[in-house]
């Protein structure tokens, strides 16, 4: 999948006018990009579409219209598009009530490193989380985490021919599966392969 360039963006004043319609097309884009792991977490899967809509975004609210100051936005958002044998998401543990929101991230650390994707026929594929940063304390874990999954040449194309594939979590306090995808988000993140 082609990274993004500063050729890539609209213009502040483009964007504007476009923006609605931009919008309307991310959001129905990002509706086969969601993938709920039960009541309280959720997966995003990024792509170019979405991570371009990200550094839009940015760009007008913080009216950035500068070379540098486009640049540094592609910089911090672009690693989160797809290499082509890989998937790529920002995971989110989501309570809307703060207290129980608190004492569910005390007892979720680590729940980053036990984020799977699997095709059917292999083995699961853990994510590799927040290699930006550490996100984690010996308190508790962030509410959001960025996930990297990298999967064999045997895997992308067992799914690129229609293989089912499952999405989930293992950690000992919070498990939950989706298997398999359900047919237009498996059809969505296949798109992100090679």
């Amino acid at each position: 999948m082609a990274k993004l360039t500063r050729d890539d963006l609209f213009s502040l004043e483009e964007y504007a006018e476009q923006r609605s319609e931009f919008r309307a097309r991310v959001l129905a884009h990002k509706k086969n990009r969601k993938v709920h792991l039960g009541e309280n977490v959720t997966l995003y899967f990024e792509d170019r579409l979405t991570i371009q809509y990200q550094v839009q975004e940015m760009l007008r609210i913080e009216k950035i219209f500068e070379k540098a100051g486009i640049q540094e936005e592609l910089d911090a958002y672009t690693p989160l598009i797809p290499d082509g044998n890989n998937l790529k998401a920002t995971f989110m543990v989501e309570y809307e009530d703060v207290e129980e929101r608190k004492g569910a991230l005390a007892k979720l650390i680590g729940i980053e490193d036990k984020v799977w994707v699997r095709v059917k026929g292999f083995d699961k594929v853990y994510a590799i989380a927040d290699e930006d940063l550490e996100r984690d304390t010996a308190e508790k874990t962030s509410s959001v985490h960025f996930m990297r999954f990298e999967l064999t040449a045997q895997m992308v194309k067992a799914a690129k021919v229609g293989e089912e594939m499952a999405i989930g979590v293992d950690h000992e306090n919070y498990s939950y599966a989706a298997d398999p995808l359900v047919k237009p988000i498996r059809d969505s993140l296949v798109a992100d392969f090679a």
